[in-house]
Order: C-alpha cells, then sequence, then structure tokens
C-alpha cells in the first residue's frame, strides 16, 4: 500500500492508521515544480521514516502537473471559465500517474488523507461516497475518478471526523511538518490567481467595456479574468443597488453585469461528464452540487448521449458558473461529474 503524503496531519494520520492495520506502507511524495525554497520536501520524507518506519519516494511530477493542472487552469480563465484544478489534479495526476508510480514501486493501492470513501459493491463494482464528516467530506473533489482509479483507491479517514484525526495526532505524538490546511490552489503561493496569471505570462491584461442586462456600456474593467459569475465586488459601477457579475462575453472582451435577482438560474449545461455508475437511460431526480462550498440541492439531470446532461434545478440556484464542477448526488453516493458549460435564465441559455 502507498500513501501519498504531503506533509500534513491529514496523510500523517491515514498513515498512521495503516500502518496499526499490519499492512506494508510506503509512502509517495510528488513535486509540481511550485515548491518555495522554504517547503520541506526531504524533511516530509525524513520525518515519516523516523516516526512510523515508513520509507519515502519523491516523485518528479513538474512536467505533467504543469501541462495538467497549471495549463488548464489559466486556459479556462483565458476562456471567460472559473477553474477548479483540484478535480483535474486528483483524476490526472494523484489518481494517475502518481498511483502508476506507485504501483511501479510495488503497492497495489494509493492512499491518501482526502474526507471520502470508496464502498466494493455486490457487482464487482466501486462506489465513491461521502466522508462521514460532512463539514470536512471531500468526495466533490473526487468526481472524476473513473471504476479502475476507485478500484486502487484508498480514504483511511472517510469514517473520521477532522477533530478526531487532529486528537488521534495530538495523543500519538504525530505532528505534521506542513501547519497550514492545504489551498484550493496549491500552486499559488504569496499572490492571488489574477496577479499570478499576469506574472507568468498565461494572460495579458485587456481592458474591456461593462454593460448591464440592456447592453448599455455603465464602465470599463481591467480583464475579464478578474471576474467570476457572482461576484459582487470590484465591478465600481455606482447604482442605487449593488452590481453583480453576470457573464463573462470572452468574443467582445464584454463584462456584463446586473443586479442580484439577475444570478439565479433555474438550468444548465453539463459538459465531459465521468459517470462513476451506469449512465442513467432517461432524465433522474438527485441532488447536485455546484461548487465545493455549495449545499447539493435537488435537481432533474437528464443525460445527452454519454459526456453531456442537462440540469434543472427544482429552485433556482445563484451564481452557477461556467468552468466549475457539477458533481451528481443520490444519498451520500456520488454518481458521476462534469464541468458547467452553460448557466440559463427562464429557459433561455445565453
Amino acid at each position: 500500500m502507498a500513501v501519498a503524503v504531503s506533509g500534513g496531519v491529514d496523510s500523517l494520520v491515514s498513515a498512521y492508521l495503516l500502518k496499526q492495520q499490519g499492512l506494508d506502507i510506503i509512502g509517495v511524495h510528488f513535486l509540481t515544480g511550485f515548491e518555495s525554497p522554504t517547503e520541506p520536501t526531504w524533511e516530509v520524507g525524513r520525518q515519516l521514516f523516523i516516526k512510523m518506519e515508513i520509507p519515502v519516494s519523491v516523485i518528479d511530477l513538474q512536467i505533467p502537473f504543469a501541462e495538467k493542472v497549471v495549463d488548464y487552469f489559466t486556459a479556462a480563465y483565458g476562456n471567460g471559465k472559473t477553474p477548479n484544478p483540484c478535480l483535474v489534479c486528483n483524476s490526472q495526476i494523484k489518481f494517475d500517474l502518481l498511483m502508476k508510480e506507485a504501483a511501479r514501486l510495488g503497492a497495489s493501492r494509493l492512499a491518501t488523507g482526502h474526507y471520502a470513501r470508496v464502498v466494493e459493491e455486490s457487482d464487482c463494482r466501486w462506489s465513491l461516497r461521502k466522508g462521514l464528516d460532512l463539514n470536512k467530506d471531500q468526495s466533490y473533489f473526487l468526481s472524476r475518478l473513473t471504476q479502475d482509479q476507485l478500484a486502487h483507491a484508498c480514504f483511511p479517514l472517510g469514517r473520521w471526523t477532522k477533530k478526531e484525526v487532529k486528537a488521534l495526532a495530538a495523543e500519538r505524538g504525530l505532528e505534521p511538518i506542513v501547519k497550514k490546511e492545504s489551498q484550493d490552489v496549491c500552486f499559488i503561493k504569496d499572490t492571488d490567481y489574477a496577479d499570478f496569471l499576469v506574472k507568468t505570462h498565461a494572460i495579458k491584461p485587456k481592458p474591456g467595456d461593462i454593460v448591464n442586462t440592456a447592453g448599455d456600456r455603465i464602465g470599463t474593467h481591467n480583464g475579464l479574468y478578474r471576474y467570476t459569475v457572482g461576484q459582487r465586488r470590484g465591478i465600481n459601477c455606482p447604482a442605487g443597488e449593488a452590481y453583480y457579475v453576470i457573464r463573462l462575453d470572452v468574443q467582445t472582451n464584454r463584462l456584463v453585469v446586473g443586479f442580484k435577482p439577475d444570478i439565479y438560474t433555474t438550468h444548465c449545461r453539463v459538459t465531459d461528464v465521468n459517470w462513476i455508475v451506469d449512465i442513467p437511460v432517461g432524465p433522474i431526480h438527485i441532488e447536485t452540487r455546484i461548487r465545493y462550498r455549495h449545499r447539493a440541492v435537488s435537481t432533474m439531470v437528464t443525460p445527452i448521449g454519454k459526456v453531456e446532461a442537462e440540469v434543472r434545478f427544482d429552485e433556482p440556484q445563484m451564481a452557477v458558473t461556467p468552468g466549475q464542477g457539477a458533481v451528481f448526488y443520490q444519498g451520500d453516493k456520488v454518481l458521476g461529474g462534469g464541468w458547467i458549460a452553460t448557466p440559463c435564465q427562464s429557459g433561455n441559455c445565453k
């Protein structure tokens, strides 16, 4: 069994729990190329070996990480979308390339510190389930894993709460090397995403018009990449009530804004869907989560072919954002997920 170790408390406790089961454990720590000079890359492995006698291999994944995760991130902003790099990293880096490296080292499965569960069903298929700690549940970020990836995945913290994990670490003297909680965008440090995009020359600032929903010009923006659907701050256009970002029109380089009622959406199109279960043969009434910090809501999901779906919300939802992941749930079971392509208001896709 291999454990992906980052130096944080979650991966440390995961390794400890597996070691306590008497399993033969190795650690794998991968390089992204965005580590700062002060990050304890090698110290992670040394300390884990000292604490639990678990050997750790450091895997260099800098090139594929840049190509698969960072390039995706910058391209999404260039296309007027709001990306979620963790969804891509988990499916294309951790449970693909890192898992293959772990297999090369002799491991049959890869464990991570995610708060989620993987369950073997009676029909020899695998299901992804929410972690029991619903405040920490990370099944959303794993929704793009395939059946083969889930078959070789292990989540030791799926039945633990964060509070219990911290308590166990303190009780057993498992001091994490990395003190801070992991960031949503691990490769952006000491700056914000907008500055990162400019400093890396991924995007060149291009001012344009801010228009209201009627098409009237009401101001100027300094680059569409600085905005996301539902955003209120940074618009700087005086009005009787606050403006919100409704849409980023990349073709005309216009930022479309409106008032709060305008940011509610009745349905959306979802593309590149990864179905963990068999593709439904028709519409299904399930719950959909449209971003990580969003409470899954009741929806009617209609598959369109093998990799698209239409999602209709029982109640209009606020700030349905192109580029974010839409993840489908049935109870605590993840059915699959894809990318939000087009939000629609009042039955008309814009």
